[in-house]
């Protein structure tokens, strides 16, 4: 077994294992094998990141929470302070590191047909706008307004690619699931939001009959999720419900 493949086994284990910081600490070693990330790599590297990410940006909604309570005391409100601050420290960090390895990643592959490409690019494009708007949501006002048009930006080129993608593709529907999202969070523009996954959905109940038949559960999973949060938004629901992501 290759070093690359034993990082890859090690990876499966730890998501297993439910240990997410050695489960990115192997996928970071596969990033720097080099070469083409495969479909399976790819997707085990987004799921490292999302959940080592996701758990700091749990913390800061708990503590965040709990700094704002009528019932808070001054030795309380303090300690909170400090590990709101430490939070954000860690979340900017590990946000940082994967949007330079995605960087690294998106250098053209001559060798991908033009899917392929397309794929690889909505993808990781996506990605970059996640991770930058990870940023947004703990960010400073002196520096929110330019981490948000980066987010937008890299959404925006992944849409681009993804006008090349069947619009039942899984990769295209989580795309338009979180670029809505991006649009109803950070840039307080429900219509927009609510137009994106709308049309997004709807596309793909049109085109239901070309869904292939080895992304059918994702694919179907994904625009349940663009249903539900048109379901939210629409009745208003929103601010009281946490918003589905992918």
């Amino acid at each position: 077994m290759d070093n690359r493949e034993s990082y890859v086994q090690e990876a499966k284990i730890a998501e297993q294992a439910e240990r997410y910081d050695d489960m990115k600490k192997a996928m970071d070693n596969v990033v720097k094998c080099g070469g083409k990330l495969s479909s399976e790599e790819r997707n085990l590297l987004s799921v490292a990141y999302k959940n080592v990410c996701g758990a700091r940006r749990s913390s800061w909604r708990v503590v965040t929470s709990s700094l704002s309570s009528s019932n808070v005391t001054p030795s309380q409100l303090e300690v909170g302070k400090k590990m709101k601050k430490q939070i954000e420290k860690e979340l900017n960090e590990i946000c940082t590191e994967v949007l330079s390895l995605i960087d690294d990643i998106l250098k053209p592959k001559q060798e991908d047909s033009e899917q392929e490409d397309s794929e690889h690019k909505t993808f990781f494009n996506k990605m970059k706008g996640d991770y930058y708007r990870y940023q947004v949501e703990v960010a400073g006002d002196d520096t929110k307004q330019a981490l948000t048009e980066k987010a937008r930006l890299a959404y925006e080129e992944a849409n681009e690619c993804a006008n090349k993608l069947p619009s039942t593709h899984p990769v295209r529907l989580g795309l338009a699931l979180n670029f809505s999202v991006f649009y109803y969070e950070i840039e307080n523009d429900p219509e927009k939001a609510c137009g994106l996954a709308k049309k997004a959905f709807d596309e793909a109940i049109a085109d239901l009959d070309t869904l292939q038949e080895d992304s059918y559960k994702d694919s179907t999973l994904i625009m349940q999720l663009l249903r539900d949060n048109l379901t939210l938004w629409t009745s208003g629901l929103g601010d009281e419900n946490e918003e589905q992501q992918e």
